[in-house]
């Protein structure tokens, strides 16, 4: 059974790598998980502030639990 790290509904932060330039760091909620295409589990999210919706993989974000300010 596949163990999902984030839930729906849960604030986290996504840390853009190098390939991600035009991706905005920040919060995001997570809208949705989503099948895995390549191993990597995925999660449909919400940017907080701009609402743009993305596809991002599970190893690019992380809890804001334990935030200041979250």
């Amino acid at each position: 059974m596949v163990q999902y790290k984030f839930k729906v509904g849960e604030t986290v932060d996504f840390l853009p790598g190098a390939s991600d330039a035009n991706i905005p760091y920040g919060k995001y909620k997570i809208q949705r998980q989503m099948p895995s295409e390549n191993r990597e589990l995925q999660y449909r999210v919400k940017h907080v502030t701009d609402g743009h919706e993305r596809v991002i993989s599970e190893s690019r974000l992380i809890s804001r639990s334990g935030v200041l300010g979250s």
